[in-house]
């Protein structure tokens, strides 16, 4: 897609690239002329402002270094001679000391001071055609600034004016050469599209064959859970192979997963052939076999044994055992034949006080739990024949 993208924008560019190489060319010409430099506009205006002040300056400097360091009686000699009156009571009194430290300290910096003046006034005898030379380099940059700058900012102008310069030349490249520069992508672009499309028929049929496998092995899986007629395919519908608009990230198929519940039945979309208990057995199915290649992490299963009992049920929950094997399975079920072949039994039991409805979860084990499964088989806890049923029930799990 990015390199048809290009293929397309060079192509509307072509349409108007007289004027802009017109205005590239403008640019790099100019540019070439000028040779503007990064951070220049900002050096020679500081220049400019030293040298328009330049007689100021020099006054300045010398009356500082005069102050620091004349011939006659200066700041210097006057800090010298502190020195001195301090060196002949050093050691006497440890404030003063430092006092005096400080004084020396001082009057090492001024020295240095007087010194960098000195050098200052020396080095302010300049070209007198400097300035005007600085002025005029100044203008020729404003005026390429007006003329191609977009910020506002001047010296900003000039940094994006320097860059885009230097990107014109393979601009003007680009457009110059604009139909060989698209044949070019046009036959890179065939010859991608070519491997893609390889690629995707490639997938196609491997995606056809696995389809058929999957169908097969969870039909047999959904059969044995209290659907015995039931029939699951995948349909892989792969789209033309010529027109690139017809790929995606995933290729060219679309995939539909159909369903019936009976014999003979229509194949329909899952959403419109399988109900609720239905669809959560068929899911326990396809993640049965799945699983087998590519557990995942946790399974959720609600409604699983809706509508089923007795053996179909004990299969049900022989098939959740199965996939907890390879991931965490959580079932929530009100059939003891599934609950039985839990590792874990949990039991939710909601209370109501007034207004207010509470939910407890407890674990039941051992004797608790055949209680409990025994509760489930027949609705009370105290039934002597349903607690020989849980009995055998949990003895059919253990194996």
């Amino acid at each position: 897609h990015e390199l048809a993208n290009n293929i397309s924008e060079l192509t509307k560019a072509l349409k108007k690239r007289d004027q802009e190489i017109a205005d590239l060319k403008e640019l790099v010409e100019i540019s070439l002329k000028i040779r503007p430099v990064t951070g220049e506009l900002l050096t020679l205006e500081n220049d400019i402002s030293r040298l328009d002040s330049i007689e100021d300056l020099r006054a300045g400097a010398a009356s500082a270094n005069n102050i620091l360091n004349s011939d006659e009686e200066n700041a210097l000699t006057l800090l010298f001679t502190a020195r001195r009156s301090l060196e002949s009571i050093a050691g006497k009194d440890l404030e003063l000391d430092k006092i005096r430290d400080s004084l020396v300290e001082t009057l090492l910096n001024l020295s240095d001071i007087a010194a960098d003046l000195s050098r200052y006034s020396e080095n302010l005898d300049v070209d007198p055609n400097a300035l005007a030379s600085a002025q005029e380099r100044r203008a020729v940059l404003t005026s390429l600034v007006k003329r191609f700058g977009k910020s506002s900012d001047k010296y900003l102008a000039l940094e994006e004016i320097i860059v885009d310069a230097e990107k014109a030349q393979k601009r003007i490249s680009d457009l110059s050469g604009g139909e060989e520069r698209i044949a070019e992508l046009q036959s890179e672009l065939s010859g991608i599209f070519l491997k893609l499309k390889e690629s995707a028929i490639k997938v196609s049929k491997l995606r056809t064959l696995s389809a058929k496998d999957l169908g097969e092995l969870v039909t047999k899986e959904v059969r044995q859970l209290a659907m015995p007629q039931a029939t699951f395919q995948l349909k892989v519908n792969s789209y033309d192979a010529t027109d690139i608009k017809n790929y995606s990230v995933n290729g060219l198929d679309e995939i539909l997963m159909v369903f019936t519940s009976h014999g003979g039945g229509e194949l329909l979309p899952i959403s419109k052939a399988a109900s609720g208990g239905e669809l959560s057995r068929l899911m326990l199915a396809l993640e049965v076999v799945i699983a087998e290649s590519e557990p995942l992490g946790t399974y959720v299963f609600d409604e699983v044994d809706a509508g089923i009992g007795g053996k179909a049920a004990i299969e049900v929950g022989r098939r959740l055992s199965v996939l907890s094997k390879k991931a965490q399975v959580i079932v929530v079920t009100h059939l003891a034949q599934v609950a039985a072949w839990a590792d874990n039994h949990l039991v939710v039991v909601k209370s109501e006080s007034g207004a207010i409805t509470e939910s407890s979860v407890s674990k039941v084990i051992g004797i608790d739990r055949e209680t409990e499964i025994a509760r489930m088989l027949s609705g009370q806890e105290d039934s002597a024949i349903a607690k020989e049923h849980a009995k055998e029930l949990l003895q059919i799990v253990r194996g």
